[in-house]
This record gives C-alpha cells, structure tokens and sequence, in this order.
C-alpha cells in the first residue's frame, strides 16, 4: 500500500509564500523526498488517481513550474473549505494539456482510433463530459531535479537505481489501480521507462501506445505529417517521414485489434 503523503504536507502547503520561490533552489527543505547525489525529488499534491481511467496520459515528470501551480491551486481549494479528495483532484489537473497542445493531442489520438476504443465521439470530450475517462500522469509523480534543473529524462530512468525506485514506489502503484488502461507515453524517455515498466509485470505491453509525435508546438511538423496535414514532399530534413509512417500504421493496427477484442 502506497500511503498518502498529503496529510502530512497540507499546513506547509497552506503556509506557503510562492512569491518567494522563484527557482527549484529556493524550494524549502519541508517538501524534499528524496534525495541521492545531485538528484533531489520535491513533494507535489499529485497523489489523485481516477479509478474509472481507460487512458493514461503519461508525461515524464512535473516541473517547477507545473509545482507552483499545484501548489497554488492546493491553496485555493483548501482556502475555500475543499475536502482533501477535491484538493488532491484540483491540483493534479491545475494547467494540463492547456494551450494549443491539446488540440493537437486530441487530434492524434482520434487520427488512431482511441476514440472508437472508449465509445464516443471525439478524444476531445476526455478534457469536458468524458473527463473520468482520463488520468494525466508521469512517470515520475513528484518533480525531480538535476543540479537545480528540472529532470529531461537523460540519463534514462531505468538506467539509475534512485529513479528506478521512485517510479516503482509511485507510479507502479497508481498503474495498479488502472491494470486494462492505454498508456501513452509523452516523449521517448517516458517511453523507455513505460516498457522497462511493462518487462518488470507492472503494465501490458500491448497497452502502451508508442510512436505518437509529441504535440507541443515545438513538434508542429511531425504532428502535421502524421495527421495528414502536410505533404511528405514538403517537410523539411529534420522529420523522418518513414519513422512517421511506421508508427501511425502500427497505432492504428494495434488500437483496431484492441476495438475487436
């Protein structure tokens, strides 16, 4: 059983002054986890799981600016009276998928049939209506640092015993309360780690949805090519058409095959 950490951060929480912290340095002693060398992990209220999630969104670890809004919005929440269940719930959505990210997310994911998969209309009702259809994860549930810097995923996770343990301690425990989700990684380090995950047991391995282009706006071109957007004749050097290719008729098979099941 993975306890809940929340209880015993709340007063700090309630007592903190983000005006003051303006870089990882400056978060206060009170909220590290862990630390090993030149890697520290922080505590955020990220401890909310939906129980009724079929996908998983999983990105590599929360930031330091994705923890002040946490913080921020566990604030508010417990300032206006909120049960612990609705803190914990707030904070963990406070900011995801804000922006123009999500309408590329939702596009990809309808692009691939995981929209078909769920039984409904459109990937985007997963941020409205559906929105107990979804769990915005990482793989590292708390914000880990490298020398002051936010955690890129280099070096890999599965390569440094402090990070391999982090991930089996949090976010082995939350998969296990979501066994038949899809899983789907946000970016290649998240990758590595979800089938490191799926060797050790902990998830299937026909539930990670791999190959799907990044859909931030630094990705543009891979996420137009694989929706059809743009043609192959006009992308630059920089986008490997044939990589994009493989992994769109892979996705597609592989959530058509799930569909049938």
């Amino acid at each position: 059983m993975n306890p809940l950490l929340f209880p015993d951060y709340a007063e700090a929480i309630r007592n903190l002054d983000l005006a003051t912290i303006r870089s990882p340095d400056a978060l206060p002693e009170r909220f590290l986890l862990a630390r090993e060398g030149k890697i520290s992990m922080h505590y955020i209220p990220f401890e909310h799981v939906n129980p009724r999630a079929r996908v998983v969104v999983v990105g590599i670890a929360p930031g330091f600016v994705q923890w002040k809004i946490a913080m921020a919005e566990a604030q508010r929440q417990m300032a206006a009276g909120a049960a612990q269940a609705e803190v914990l719930r707030a904070a963990r959505l406070a900011g995801a998928f804000s922006g123009a990210i999500r309408p590329n997310f939702v596009a990809l994911l309808d692009a691939i049939g995981v929209q078909r998969w769920l039984g409904i209309a459109s990937c985007a009702s997963l941020f409205d209506a559906d929105a107990q259809l979804v769990q915005i994860s990482a793989i590292l549930r708390h914000p880990v640092f490298v020398d002051g810097r936010n955690y890129s995923g280099t070096p890999g996770m599965a390569k440094i015993p402090f990070l391999r343990e982090q991930v089996l301690r949090y976010f082995a425990h939350e998969a296990a309360q979501l066994p038949d989700a899809l899983y789907i990684p946000m970016g290649g380090s998240v990758a590595e780690g979800l089938d490191w995950l799926a060797r050790e047991g902990v998830i299937r391995r026909d539930r990670i949805l791999h190959g799907l282009p990044h859909p931030s706006g630094a990705n543009a071109e891979r996420v137009a090519y694989f929706l059809g957007r743009k043609e192959r004749a006009l992308l630059s050097s920089r986008t490997n058409a044939r990589q994009i290719d493989a992994a769109r008729s892979t996705l597609m098979a592989q959530m058509q095959a799930l569909t049938e099941s």
